[in-house]
């Protein structure tokens, strides 16, 4: 089974789209669905079969507001200082990384209860 990651972009007008990656094959649409759609004609099956998870990125048990909003917060300071060619504090990039390995490890508790709940 082939695995495909679909990732939310921002364009130059501040508008969403959608970037649908598997392996070294991507493809974008205006939504997920059109992303997939040309991603699975560029891999070329006549049969795709899939699980399909759509995360809504909103705070839960596993990632709370605070953490979001902080995310957020350290993720843009480090797009400022990287486009001037800094760094961020040792602290900050400390802190950075800590909730950057939070929220994989909240993805994953989400991930498991998803299936806890489907296999039930």
């Amino acid at each position: 089974m082939t695995t495909v990651a679909i990732l939310p972009i921002s364009n130059d007008s501040g508008g969403n789209s959608y970037r649908a990656i598997a392996g070294n094959q991507q493809s974008v649409g205006k939504t997920a669905g059109q992303a997939l759609d040309a991603l699975t004609a560029q891999l070329g099956e006549t049969e795709f079969s899939a699980l399909l998870v759509i995360q809504s990125f909103s705070p839960d048990q596993f990632f709370s507001t605070e953490q979001q909003k902080r995310l957020s917060e350290l993720m843009n300071l480090w797009r400022e200082t990287r486009d001037i060619g800094t760094v961020l504090l040792p602290e900050q990039q400390a802190e950075l990384d800590t909730l950057v390995e939070t929220e994989l490890r909240a993805a994953t508790a989400r991930t498991a209860a998803i299936i806890q709940q489907v296999s039930q």
